[in-house]
């Protein structure tokens, strides 16, 4: 079972990689997709930070690869790879789901973030740079779009706020969620560091405007508690 799961992710792994070649391209709820069109929401980061992608394919099926080929039966490995399996079956089909509705989109990129986030949380202490890294850069940006897509969804119905309120609401609450998650693996960076290039590439999007100024200020508490937990953590992983 350990070996057929192993497997599994590597398969799922290359499937999510390849998805955008068969897929329609995503780059934002468009205008029939919404009762209000949501065009270059303010809770958007700036176009070049989706760049990460291609980081996070190659090197979750790096990660897969090495998993199948050296660490097929690690119970450490394994254990982890239950919630990224379903972080990966989301995902495979998820740029379909975006492009048929932003709500289903919403709900799935979610059910992603959270096993994404549970694969980090379960990742083995050792084979940090095969598992833990990769899967920390997943599941912090899952973090940050999860709330970008609430956001823009939630001004496109027009529930409550406007496109800036959503946009703050929904920047403070990735920043609360990535310092709950950071808090549980406090050496672990690369969750963190990743949240954080989603919210500076928001600051960039925005610049001085209320949302700008408010993930610029989520961006320091990041990196600070980054920096603080490392300093307390000792030799926790």
């Amino acid at each position: 079972m350990t070996r057929l799961l192993a497997w599994a992710v590597l398969a799922l792994s290359v499937a999510f990689a390849l998805a955008p070649l068969v897929t329609s391209p995503f780059t934002g709820f468009t205008a029939d997709q919404l009762p209000l069109p949501q065009i270059d929401p303010p809770v958007q980061p700036a176009g070049w930070a989706f760049s990460i992608w291609g980081l996070i394919y190659l090197w979750l099926i790096a990660s897969a690869g090495y998993g199948a080929w050296k660490r097929a039966d690690a119970p450490d490995w394994h254990r982890a790879r239950w919630p990224l399996l379903l972080a990966l079956g989301v995902g495979v089909p998820w740029l379909s789901i975006a492009n048929a509705s932003a709500v289903w989109a919403t709900i799935t990129i979610f059910v992603m973030a959270a096993g994404a986030i549970g694969a980090f949380l379960l990742a083995p202490g050792r084979d940090v740079w095969w598992f833990r890294v990769p899967v920390g850069i997943f599941a912090g940006w899952l973090s940050a779009a999860s709330f970008v897509s609430l956001g823009s969804t939630a001004a496109g119905y027009g529930l409550v706020m406007n496109q800036t309120g959503w946009a703050v609401v929904c920047v403070l609450m990735a920043t609360l969620l990535a310092l709950l998650v950071q808090s549980r693996r406090p050496r672990a960076a690369s969750y963190g560091l990743t949240v954080g290039w989603a919210l500076f590439a928001i600051f960039v999007a925005n610049g001085v405007a209320l949302p700008g100024l408010v993930a610029l200020v989520s961006l320091a508490a990041v990196l600070g508690a980054l920096v603080l937990a490392r300093i307390m953590a000792g030799g926790r992983a």
